[in-house]
């Protein structure tokens, strides 16, 4: 994408009422007014509060949004050029249950509140698979705490991802810290039983790993 194109983007997502853009330095000095509020100031319902973490084009983010009315969506990523697509179908589409904050998921527990959320999906993160960069991997024991922090008691957790490296790092770390598995599926699109949402809802690049024939994995699991 072009600097002109970034630009044009960035200029349009401050125009949108669903788009939140924190500077770091209000996060961290605890200045973020929605911390805590998001049902009532920008949602205004009491519905269930759920996050899409590294959400990218904000398809899955949308598409969560159409299919459940009855709760409340926030599309999170650091690069506003990317979920601008997401946030603009969703203005034009008149959806007022879905939003985007550009932000860094290492700063997520500046954002909300504990108990504020209800469920967070994790779509197709960056494997990080350098053992170096394993502190970035949004599944590690750090992250995890993170989002225990801010989820409600029982919250779900689901990651779906085209790595299987980042599906059986995933699982081995949440069968060796004790935590719940519910669901757990390497081929979502061959074996039976995945959650309805997990495969209705498509991506981008989704499309073109199905295309490859690269199996797409899944798993729900809780935070102990």
């Amino acid at each position: 994408m072009g600097s002109k194109n970034k630009l044009k983007r960035f200029n349009e997502n401050a125009t949108f009422n669903n788009v939140f853009q924190p500077t770091r330095e209000e996060l961290i000095n605890g200045e973020f007014p929605l911390k805590g509020k998001w049902n009532k100031e920008v949602f205004k319902n009491n519905h269930p509060l759920v996050l899409e973490l590294g959400c990218g084009k904000g398809e899955y983010s949308v598409g969560l949004a159409e299919r459940y009315p009855e709760k409340n969506f926030i599309g999170i990523d650091i690069k506003g050029a990317r979920f601008w697509r997401g946030a603009k179908t969703a203005v034009e589409g008149g959806m007022h249950n879905v939003a985007f904050l550009r932000t860094q998921i290492e700063l997520i527990e500046n954002c909300f509140a504990e108990g504020e959320v209800s469920e967070i999906w994790i779509t197709f993160p960056d494997p990080q698979i350098k053992y170096k960069r394993t502190k970035h991997r949004l599944t590690n024991s750090e992250f995890l705490q993170r989002y225990k922090k801010i989820l409600k008691h029982g919250g779900l957790m689901n990651l779906k991802t085209d790595s299987e490296f980042m599906h059986g790092y995933t699982l081995g770390l949440l069968h060796g810290q004790g935590h719940e598995v519910i669901y757990a599926n390497h081929n979502v699109y061959r074996n039976e039983g995945a959650p309805e949402e997990v495969t209705a809802i498509q991506t981008f690049y989704e499309s073109q790993y199905l295309e490859q024939n690269k199996p797409i994995t899944y798993i729900q699991f809780k935070i102990r």
